[in-house]
């Protein structure tokens, strides 16, 4: 991510000045916020967490918290579409309480600290929370709602505790594909730690998770954003370990978005999906000014990746300055067409935590591809840098910040199937002697195969029947109720001398289609004459979901 105006960072850094001797942001206290997962399924109790970044430089102990709780009425939740924040429309509070939690006594005095807090019971229901934090330091007490952040005003957290399990596809893994840890730290953002991932995972209904830090955080050390580490292998292998300490569920995944060069020369972000070793990548750190190419090309990290591998964002608009100082550009058809390699690309993560033009114009890249005969993944992520409940950033280095809801860590969740009802892992005959327990190598067999879906709400899916392609879309109240529409979309063969391969120019909307339909519904489609199938569905509250392309 950059440090120019515009671009969505997460978790404010205030304290680094360039070195420079001012700064608007700066304070001498560390950073303090309190975070939340936006929902508790059934079985989780809700709490929150008290991140404290800095604290190794500004010590401080976290004497009390109290929590001004008002439980909303069901009011619509808006989907995060079109770039509009989302939010609870037409609901009025309800209940208010208010509990204390007192004589924590908290020591922050590291580079990171997260405190967990329980909340106590909530019953199903949406929530709006506001923390109210008593901080001491050097005999000094401060008391703030949400967030000490310089000149942002506190926004309560938004929270909804889950009465019925999450739509789901069964045989389907759900995950987070885009997110970052504190590893990704540099001068205007920071993750979460993994913990705190791993538990919120476990909180909203996540299967798995892959971090995506930074390959250029990796290179860098995070006390001092300026200094090349000693080794980012290292590091790599040190988020690894830190990994391999925690619980095996829900499933946490080092991965790395490594910036690439395109065939143009220029940085993309490239995600990649449990790779055995740090790929390097350093063209767009912002640490070396406007030496600013590409580390390595694409084909180059596509080989040594040797895992599965994801356009990032590809089309996400961005401006001019950006351009220029970073030398950043979009991903192009050549990227994905590179001869021989044993490892091409897999799939495309054009959701990225909101349906904004972006998403738009990588939605009709991929469609574009599957017409080609290039039967890429739709991926889906958040690029959550921490980010539980909402967003945080530096709106103008050293001035200002901002605040939004736009990308929530497991917001957008990408399913994949990881076993048929006769067989094991995707990808393999053979029965899995541990169907339950989700492993890196079944999901890694997952990706190499061709049912997907990606959602921020609905189940949708696809099964081969004979001949035929039966789709299922499931919903319930509190993922938004009935269907306003489902899509099948096909396109057809065209037979033509030698070239029995070729499509049509476009795609089909087929008649088998509904509209208004009801939370349940299942759909049998002649897949004769079709090169694939695939299918899109929105919920009357917006909620959005998408399959991957079924190969007829």
């Amino acid at each position: 991510m950059s440090i120019l105006p515009g671009e969505k960072l997460r978790y404010a850094e205030t304290h680094f000045k360039f070195k420079l001797p001012w700064s608007l942001l700066y304070r001498p206290w560390p950073e303090i916020f309190t975070d939340a997962p936006f929902q508790f399924v059934p079985g989780e109790h809700p709490l929150l967490w008290i991140g404290v970044r800095d604290g190794d430089r500004f010590p401080v102990t976290i004497e009390s918290v109290e929590l001004d709780i008002r439980k909303v009425d069901n009011g619509t939740e808006c989907a995060p579409s079109d770039a509009k924040t989302c939010a609870l429309v037409g609901e009025k509070s309800r209940t208010q309480e208010v509990r204390t939690l007192d004589r924590l006594n908290l020591a922050a005095k590291n580079a990171f600290d997260f405190f967990p807090v329980e909340i106590g019971n909530l019953e199903p229901g949406r929530y709006e929370i506001t923390p109210k934090v008593v901080v001491v330091r050097n005999g000094k007490k401060k008391v703030f709602k949400r967030w000490n952040f310089p000149g942002l005003k506190p926004a309560p957290l938004k929270i909804q505790v889950l009465a019925e399990e999450l739509p789901k596809a069964p045989g389907f893994a759900v995950g987070e594909m885009h997110c970052h840890t504190c590893y990704s730290a540099d001068h205007v953002e920071y993750g979460a730690s993994t913990t705190v991932m791993q538990q919120a995972a476990k909180a909203i209904g996540l299967d798995f998770v892959n971090f995506t830090d930074h390959a250029y955080d990796f290179a860098f050390l995070q006390e001092d954003y300026t200094r090349e580490a000693p080794s980012a292998p290292a590091r790599f292998q040190e988020l690894k370990q830190e990994i391999a300490a925690l619980p095996q569920s829900p499933l946490l995944i080092a991965g790395e978005e490594v910036s690439a060069g395109n065939s143009k020369g220029e940085n993309v972000h490239m995600t990649v999906l449990g790779p055995e070793g740090y790929l390097p990548g350093l063209g767009d750190c912002g640490r070396y000014w406007l030496s600013n190419r590409p580390t390595l090309p694409i084909a180059k990290l596509l080989e040594m990746a040797d895992a599965p591998c994801f356009a990032a964002h590809p089309l996400q608009q961005m401006g001019m300055l950006e351009k220029f100082i970073f030398r950043r550009g979009y991903w192009k058809n050549a990227d994905l067409h590179l001869n021989n390699c044993k490892n091409p690309v897999r799939g495309i993560q054009f959701w990225n935590g909101i349906r904004d033009e972006g998403f738009k114009l990588g939605r009709a890249w991929w469609i574009e591809e599957l017409g080609k005969g290039n039967y890429l993944l739709p991926i889906g992520g958040n690029d959550a840098h921490g980010d539980l409940n909402d967003t945080t950033f530096v709106k103008l280095p050293l001035f200002s910040l901002g605040h939004n809801r736009h990308h929530v860590f497991g917001r957008v969740r990408t399913a994949i199937q990881t076993r048929h009802p006769e067989q094991g892992a995707a990808g393999t005959a053979a029965k899995d002697p541990d169907p339950q327990t989700l492993t890196q190598e079944k999901l890694k067999a997952a990706f190499a195969g061709d049912n997907c879906y990606v959602t921020d709400g609905p189940a949708l899916w696809w099964e081969r029947s004979g001949a035929a392609i039966v789709f299922h879309a499931r919903s319930n109240g509190e993922m938004g109720g009935g269907f306003r529409y489902i899509r099948i979309y096909g396109r057809r063969r065209i037979a033509s001398g030698l070239d029995s391969n070729k499509m049509a120019a476009q795609e089909e909307v087929l008649p088998e289609s509904l509209v208004a339909a009801s939370q349940n519904e299942t759909i049998t489609v002649q897949a004769a004459g079709f090169a694939y199938l695939r299918a899109e569905c929105e919920t009357a509250t917006g909620r959005f979901a998408l399959t991957s392309a079924a190969i007829s």
